[in-house]
């Protein structure tokens, strides 16, 4: 379940509209937990006490923008959404904000964007520039928020034709609202919370170490993701290094006294069509046993777990090729090999450690099978969200590829923690 907030300036039908489908069980992954107006008169505050929900008025007037924003920040911080839905919020967030604020957060414009978005569009000024245009159809449309007013990626949006009885702004406001506004709020909230759940580590999972995603995008485009985390200093002075069309580990300082063997490797290499993602040099076992001719399997029969006493860190392996993929763990209580075709959307998620306990400086195993994980369309989304779902205490590099349909060309993001000179 995740918890949202709901910014709101006035009468709050879209409010109520998420309020509805939560009592009818249509928020199957969302939570209304608190209610933040811009306005103290707000017609939507009223709806929120009349729905127990938590409610706080920010004055933007008495405060300004930066003091204002930094209340909210602050208020969030008790409530700790994941998510914040702007239902009428007639103020545009700063960069800042949005930076600073650990949550999603999406908006809802009454309009079929691109057409009559972005500063200056807002309230009946959106609907009277559609009639002033004599457009047929009009609709509404959900976003994601950044710095750029309503020029986030788009998460849903519909359209309705306009009447001939929709002849003012109010009129049309009134029937854009009923018709389109509360229809896809609460499936865009619901669509959103339920991959922000596919996406999320159990919470158990506070130090999930390494890990590999392989999977597909909603469109087909294949896909993988690695990352890496640190608890030694040693450990967390690594980086990820383009190398060619591979991946590479360096240190950007060393310790003499430390044992680097397990640190630094290659985790992707790759063979032909054959993709290979590992979390340590067995990346190469298996590169050598594919130009002998031989299986994925055949290589990694031939390894282990990590000589870590006492972690004997699982080692984690994938390939993949055009047409499907495969993962690995090696561990103590054994061998385990899975096979999965690509499915849109769809991706699995296999990580070293189950549970860190510091107090004993202890790490738990890896338990069961690979996970799914939600693959977004957006490769910047995807990372982003991938890069803080990890554990800022500990996370080290990430590295996502989206390959296009020819499974040769790709794009790329890279993400290391510590500065590259």
């Amino acid at each position: 379940m995740i918890d949202i907030a709901v910014f709101v300036s006035g009468n709050g039908s879209n409010l109520q509209a998420l309020i509805d489908a939560q009592n009818y069980g249509s928020l199957k992954h969302a939570r209304i937990v608190h209610v933040i107006s811009s306005n103290k008169n707000a017609y939507a505050l009223e709806r929120a006490d009349m729905a127990n929900i938590r409610a706080d008025v920010v004055d933007y007037k008495k405060l300004g923008q930066a003091a204002a924003e930094a209340k909210i920040l602050k208020l969030l911080k008790t409530s700790n959404p994941k998510l914040i839905v702007l239902a009428g919020f007639m103020k545009i967030l700063s960069k800042d904000f949005i930076e600073k604020c650990n949550a999603k957060i999406i908006n809802i414009h009454p309009s079929l964007i691109p057409k009559y978005c972005g500063k200056g569009y807002y309230g009946l000024k959106v609907h009277e520039a559609v009639l002033d245009n004599h457009e047929e159809y009009t609709g509404a449309t959900v976003h994601y928020v950044n710095e750029i007013p309503d020029g986030g990626q788009i998460i849903m949006q519909k359209q309705m034709k306009i009447w001939e009885q929709d002849n003012t702004p109010a009129k049309l406001q009134k029937r854009v609202l009923e018709l389109v506004e509360h229809k896809i709020l609460p499936k865009a909230v619901e669509l959103v919370c339920s991959q922000i759940c596919a996406n999320a580590f159990p919470k158990a999972v506070n130090y999930p170490g390494r890990g590999i995603i392989t999977g597909c995008t909603p469109s087909g485009r294949k896909m993988f993701a690695y990352f890496i985390m640190g608890r030694s200093q040693t450990s967390k002075a690594r980086i990820f290094e383009r190398s060619g069309n591979e991946l590479a580990i360096k240190l950007t300082k060393q310790d003499p006294k430390f044992d680097s063997s397990l640190i630094l490797y290659r985790p992707v290499r790759i063979f032909g069509e054959n993709v290979i993602v590992t979390n340590g040099d067995q990346t190469d076992t298996i590169y050598d046993f594919l130009s002998e001719g031989k299986t994925f399997e055949e290589a990694l029969r031939t390894r282990t777990y990590e000589p870590d006493a006492p972690h004997y860190t699982p080692r984690i392996s994938a390939i993949m090729t055009p047409s499907g993929y495969k993962q690995s763990i090696l561990k103590m209580a054994g061998k385990y090999f899975y096979e999965y075709e690509y499915k849109p959307g769809v991706g699995h998620l296999i990580h070293t450690y189950e549970r860190f306990y510091p107090s004993r400086d202890e790490l738990q195993s890896f338990i069961g099978e690979p996970r799914e994980f939600a693959v977004s369309e957006d490769l910047d989304l995807f990372s982003e969200s991938l890069w803080k779902e990890l554990n800022e205490n500990y996370r080290v590099a990430l590295y996502v590829r989206y390959y296009e349909q020819d499974f040769v060309n790709y794009q790329d993001r890279l993400f290391n923690i510590n500065e590259v000179n």
